[in-house]
């Protein structure tokens, strides 16, 4: 017997004992279509069970993708009930300093975990003998276990420059080149997009961090007037691009795919995007802890990982979810290794250490 159930699951996919359907070709369908996906028909004892979990999620369509991906075939699988509640952050806090955990595992980020754990002990440190192989060690966190990767990156109009595409921040900051207005994220409490201002001014990306602040702001201002709108809210970026009101924008990837399918003339630059990742964090004092450790390792192997990126645009953490995932389907995706390879890594750590003052300058620059 294989000493690591899950591992040994990975090995015997080849003989078709877990998947059926991955090989099928990934179409863009209408919304009604049914999209086949890949089935996880079994799962090792270590991760079966009975009881509950509790899940805290944010709604909308991420959480529709998980319940097709994670908390069905979960409960089919396992016998342990998925129970889901609303998401905030603001939660975490008071629930484990008065021991009224209502939650177990809460879909969340690096930085929470990192700035709830600098402050006391609010997450519970993850069982990685549960993990498949699969998931690399940039993933692995101490308290929490990435599960989705999604981007922030260039969107164009593909009609606006007459059969010319940008392809890097420096053609983005080209006004001469590349005519038109655009837009940019970084308003509120937020990290600004110091980033591509520092590539758009020649910084490799390799040497991005530490952030110079003052360089990025200076290379801000060769761009200022010609970003009509800082936007806040995802649906503002293709909403412009659809009624034309910019050229360019900044967006998240999981947004173009809707606008794509719907026949928008718009396009992504994976060039020089920023990759950032989503965790599975188990709260201190989880009532249902190792249901919860049960959910985290189930979530994050590769062929539930598969069905959460048919299901939605968001990448993988675990490489052997590729191997599940359309060749067509995959390249829209951020977790691409073709994709992956172009992009910077957000390096949160830095910004959790030096956000405030960043942010604060950022403000100052953008009244000024």
């Amino acid at each position: 017997m294989d000493k690591h159930p899950i591992r040994a699951i990975s090995r015997r996919r080849a003989a078709g004992l877990i998947v059926a359907g991955a090989a099928a070709p990934f179409v863009i369908r209408p919304a009604s279509a049914q999209l086949v996906l890949p089935e996880q028909t079994t799962v090792p004892d270590i991760l079966k069970g009975s009881g509950e979990v509790r899940v805290a999620e944010w709604g909308g369509t991420t959480q529709e993708a998980e319940q097709k991906a994670y908390f069905e075939p979960f409960e089919k699988a396992t016998g342990i009930k998925v129970r889901v509640f609303p998401a905030s952050t603001a939660k975490i806090k008071p629930m484990v300093e008065t021991g009224n955990v209502e939650w177990d595992v809460i879909h969340t980020g690096r930085t929470t975990i990192a700035k709830l754990m600098k402050a006391g002990d609010y997450f519970e440190r993850i069982d990685y003998s549960l993990i498949d192989d699969g998931v690399p060690k940039e993933h692995r966190l101490e308290y929490g276990v990435e599960m989705q990767i999604w981007a922030q990156v260039m969107a164009y109009s593909t009609d606006a420059f007459k059969g010319a595409a940008p392809v890097s921040w420096a053609d983005f900051w080209d006004t001469e080149k590349f005519p038109g207005d655009r837009a940019m994220f970084g308003i509120g409490d937020v990290p600004p997009e110091m980033e591509f201002a520092l590539m758009a001014a020649g910084v490799p990306a390799d040497k991005i961090y530490p952030i110079d602040v003052d360089k990025a702001l200076a290379s801000y201002d060769k761009i200022k007037k010609s970003v009509v709108k800082w936007w806040q809210t995802g649906a503002q970026p293709t909403q412009m691009l659809t009624d034309r009101e910019v050229v360019m924008t900044t967006v998240w990837n999981a947004r173009m795919m809707a606008l794509q399918e719907q026949g928008v003339p718009a396009a992504i630059c994976w060039n020089q995007g920023m990759l950032n990742s989503d965790a599975w964090g188990i709260l201190k004092g989880a009532k249902n802890k190792a249901n919860a450790m049960k959910f985290v390792a189930y979530a994050t192997m590769p062929i539930p990982q598969a069905r959460f990126a048919l299901s939605t645009p968001y990448g993988v953490t675990n490489v052997g979810a590729n191997n599940y995932i359309p060749p067509l389907r995959l390249a829209m995706l951020p977790s691409a290794p073709e994709n992956k390879k172009q992009m910077l890594v957000h390096n949160m750590d830095w910004w959790i250490d030096n956000g405030d003052m960043a942010q604060a300058k950022f403000n100052k620059w953008l009244l000024g």
